[in-house]
């Protein structure tokens, strides 16, 4: 038997694997094929009949113990925000019923991802998630106030200088890197913690520095502070912003361990594959916990890289930076016990906690501190949320309509793809009031020249 049939049959994963093997032996020992067949179909109906049996013992103990049994009641969760689409509602239902699930929230800014909603939280105990932590590990915001006037951004020559340091010190685009490699600690570090990263330091250090694609963007901007924050006096300030993750080598290192996951736990229903998870306590799932928390470090160095190069090139000096992750999984305590607090697509939120919310490359960002609402597991929003599919944005939108409305909002843009313009997020002024018990607004940024990967470059985000 192929492969194939035997998924028609109801296997998945290792069982298809441990199936063919047992099939060959059976075919070796005379069987045909409708014999082989018929008691595959006996034996998935009921396995315990088969895990003496010389042939088919394999694949029925490997069915006998991997049954999966939910919840009995789903882990409690809560939403932030109206009009979420009822696709991320589901998902986000879908993970709390999950065994090893404690709790969950849903942000503001949701929308539909690969198992867990982008927007989704979710506390795990003893347990990771890959898909839950999401493709771009680390995924990451940083921002720099500059000693730069921003009123620079009016003078034909100093914005031209600006300019040249953004179009000369950052990469954009899948593969993107430099042909001379830049430097950082996080080179020297061990990455043979795992034997996949093992082999993606070479990738690593050529792209270090680099933003990828997707809505993965550098820009600067006005920062506007109201009250003495940050280290700074009230005013407006020229500010660097940043959002990109672990480019090439933290994608693999998710590739790699959410088939390791699915493949683990081949009983999962359809709905719930994209949600299997590592133990902890387990070499697999130790193994990715070294492995993303070397990607979180890495996305730190890409940025701390592009704001390092780019504040020397100005030949300018940093007043103030504030930075933080938004796909990741922190051991944090809730409810009194340790859990594995998984944001996909969502900032951390504890007391006094600095992070930052973009909107769109025509829409304000938010300089934010956390007031620790137990409820969202001390998380917010990571942004305002798509409310348009990369696809039904190429189908709809025009440029002309889009440089209308940067024109409007003073935005120069140097490059992007029409699938990240303004029209596909949500309005993050209504983001933002959705969200006021979670976070409170520290600064506000407003882009002013935007540079993104180029038009008809893959999504990396």
């Amino acid at each position: 038997m192929k492969g194939r049939e035997l998924k028609k049959l109801g296997l998945v994963g290792v069982q298809i694997k441990i199936a063919l093997g047992v099939c060959q032996g059976a075919w070796l020992a005379g069987l045909d094929k409708t014999e082989i067949r018929d008691a595959i179909r006996a034996l998935i109906a009921d396995p315990e009949a088969y895990t003496s049996h010389a042939i088919f013992a394999p694949l029925a103990e490997v069915l006998s113990v991997e049954s999966y049994a939910e919840r009995e009641e789903p882990a409690p969760w809560a939403m932030w925000g109206e009009g979420l689409d009822e696709k991320s509602i589901a998902q986000m239902r879908n993970a709390c019923r999950l065994p090893v699930a404690r709790r969950g929230a849903l942000m503001p800014d949701a929308h539909l991802g690969y198992g867990l909603p982008i927007g989704g939280v979710l506390a795990t105990k003893d347990a990771v998630i890959p898909y839950a932590v999401g493709v771009d590990i680390a995924c990451r915001m940083r921002l720099t106030v500059l000693d730069i006037s921003a009123d620079s951004l009016r003078d034909p020559s100093e914005r031209a200088h600006l300019i040249g340091a953004l179009e000369g010190e950052t990469a954009f685009g899948i593969g993107s890197h430099f042909p001379s490699p830049r430097d950082h600690a996080v080179m020297d570090e061990d990455w043979g913690v795992t034997a996949i990263t093992a082999k993606l330091k070479g990738k690593g250090r050529a792209q270090l520095g680099s933003s990828g694609s997707g809505n993965h963007f550098v820009e600067y901007g006005v920062l506007t502070l109201a009250e003495p924050d940050l280290g700074l006096s009230p005013g407006t300030y020229l500010a660097l912003l940043s959002h990109s993750g672990s480019r090439g080598a933290g994608a693999t290192v998710a590739g790699h361990y959410s088939k390791l996951a699915r493949q683990l736990h081949p009983e999962l229903p359809p709905e719930l594959q994209h949600l299997a998870w590592l133990d902890l306590d387990a070499p697999e799932g130790q193994a990715y916990w070294e492995a993303m928390s070397l990607m979180g470090r890495y996305a730190a160095a890409n940025h701390e890289v592009i704001h390092r190069e780019m504040v020397r090139a100005l030949g300018a000096r940093a007043l103030a930076t504030v930075e933080n992750h938004h796909n990741f999984a922190w051991k944090e305590s809730h409810d009194g016990e340790e859990v594995i607090v998984h944001r996909k697509g969502a900032t951390p939120a504890g007391v006094g906690v600095l992070g930052i919310i973009p909107g769109s490359m025509a829409t304000p960002a938010y300089v934010v501190r956390g007031r620790g609402e137990e409820r969202s597991l001390r998380s917010a929003s990571h942004g305002a949320g798509r409310v348009m599919s990369r696809t039904q944005a190429k189908k709809t939108i025009r440029w002309d309509e889009v440089s209308a409305q940067l024109q409007a909002a003073g935005v120069e843009l140097l490059s992007a793809g029409i699938d990240e313009s303004p029209g596909v997020y949500k309005d993050i002024n209504m983001v933002m009031n959705a969200q006021k018990d979670l976070v409170d607004i520290v600064a506000r940024f407003q882009p002013k020249i935007v540079k993104m990967a180029p038009s008809g470059e893959r999504p990396e985000d």
